[in-house]
Order: C-alpha cells, then sequence, then structure tokens
C-alpha cells in the first residue's frame, strides 16, 4: 500500500510525526485484508472486534513532506484467537527502510472477550503458511 505524506502528517521539524505510523500501519491491515476479500466493518456488525494488543515500531530514518512510502504488510505468526501483522515501511522507488513495525490483534466478541478467529481468516493465514 502506498501513502503519501502531507503536511499535516508532519511535525514542527517537518519529519512525519512518529504516532502516524500507527494510522498507515491501521490501513495497511485493512486493505490487507480488504485485497482478500474481508471486510473489518462487516465483522464489526456482526459483534466480531479486532483490538491491537501490542504494536512495536522501529524508527530507521525520517519521512517527510511529499514523500510516498510503501508498506508491504503480512501475517507472520497468529494464534486460535489473534493475528500478528508485520510492516516494513519503505519510501517509494527504493531499498530504503523507513520504518519497521508489528502489530498483535485479538478477536474478541461484542463484550470484549477473546474469541476463535472466524473460519475465513484463519483459513486465509493457513494458506499463506
Amino acid at each position: 500500500m502506498d501513502v503519501r505524506i502531507y503536511y499535516e502528517d508532519t511535525d514542527a521539524g517537518g519529519v512525519v510525526y512518529y504516532a502516524n505510523f500507527l494510522r498507515y500501519f491501521e490501513r495497511a491491515r485493512t486493505e490487507y485484508l480488504r485485497e482478500r476479500e474481508l471486510d473489518v466493518a462487516t465483522y464489526a456488525k456482526a459483534g466480531i472486534l479486532f483490538v491491537v494488543a501490542h504494536v512495536e515500531i522501529d524508527y530507521r530514518m525520517p519521512a517527510r513532506y511529499n514523500d510516498v512510502l510503501d508498506i508491504e504488510t503480512t501475517i507472520p505468526d497468529f494464534s486460535g484467537t489473534s493475528l500478528t501483522f508485520s510492516h516494513l515501511v519503505r519510501l517509494r522507488g527504493t531499498d530504503r527502510v523507513i520504518a519497521s513495525g508489528s502489530a498483535r490483534l485479538v478477536c474478541v466478541n461484542g463484550a470484549g472477550k477473546p474469541r476463535r478467529l472466524p473460519e475465513e481468516i484463519a483459513q486465509l493465514v493457513v494458506k499463506r503458511a
């Protein structure tokens, strides 16, 4: 997924504000699932939610206004109730790594209690393993 950096994404130093990478990762996860015909909003309407339980980010170099970032997303790990998404952010058209990180999402019911992943998501993960 590509993300263009706008002025609103930057801090007083002219680089991407660090917390914005969490937003970019969220978009990348949503697009990853959407490209596989899995819609998070449809699950939410059915009372199946995905909550972030853990997140890590390593910042390697700054991204600046008007840069275009390429975010590569994979699922390197999973369990019966959770998925770990890995994100690698590069400056588009280069091998320059801007940041890397991961987020573990737990599947929960409407009351916030962990539940098993929906079968179609579990199958997606098994197919890619």
